[in-house]
């Protein structure tokens, strides 16, 4: 299986390209159940100048701060893009499937769309502090850790099902995705129903078309990458 650092390329397509600060934060022990990792973007635009952020996005949902709120969005279905313009800021969570039922019942409902979550308070830690991510994202960590609540077995189970997807290049078919799980198909497409909103297959086919576009850099072998 891949390691996490494997994963560090892969989101945005170009992302030398972009006039933005990108960081990503390993998420803490408050949260390592709930969140991939936090990643917080900034960027300052002289007037009259947009950039388009391309995003080849992982098969998963992301929480997202943002100056006029948070927003959930759901996993994407196709390359997205997103004009930047001014000067701006985003404090976001790769949210692991685990976390999903706190914030919609049918992720499937939200694929290439966002919701509104009612935050005022976290959000608004977020604004005041939001150049200094160690001062906030203790507290960001525990009002999402609260939110959830007690997470299930079956919860563990879907993150397992997706840290498999996400990191493992083994894996190329929703069988051999069920059979490193232990669990039958219809096991793997109810999971990934109720915590994800993808089908496993769309799943897979994801990380292999991120792994090709890893591949186009020079990241990483090619085996992997066969579509």
């Amino acid at each position: 299986m891949s390691t996490p650092s494997d994963l560090s390329g892969r989101g945005p397509l170009f992302p030398a390209e972009l006039p933005v600060d990108f960081t990503r934060v390993p998420a803490g022990p408050k949260d390592s159940d709930l969140v991939m990792w936090w990643w917080f973007s900034t960027w300052a635009l002289p007037p009259g100048r947009h950039s388009a952020q391309e995003l080849l996005a992982f098969p998963a949902s992301n929480l997202a701060f943002e100056s006029d709120g948070v927003r959930y969005w759901g996993p994407t279905t196709r390359r997205s893009t997103r004009r930047l313009v001014g000067d701006g800021w985003v404090l976001g969570a790769l949210l692991r499937p685990a976390a999903v039922p706190a914030f919609t019942q049918q992720p499937a409902a939200c694929r290439d769309d966002s919701v509104p979550v009612s935050a005022a308070d976290v959000h608004a830690a977020v604004q005041t502090s939001v150049h200094d991510l160690t001062a906030v994202l203790g507290e960001v960590e525990t009002w999402l850790s609260n939110r959830v609540g007690t997470i299930t077995d079956e919860a563990r189970q879907a993150n397992h099902l997706a840290d498999l997807v996400i990191a493992d290049s083994s894996i190329t078919t929703v069988s051999n995705l069920a059979g490193a799980l232990g669990v039958s198909t219809r096991t793997v497409n109810r999971l990934t129903t109720k915590y994800v909103g993808l089908s496993p297959y769309a799943m897979i086919r994801r990380r292999r078309l991120q792994e090709a576009v890893q591949w186009i850099r020079g990241q990483v072998p090619s085996s992997g990458v066969t579509l």
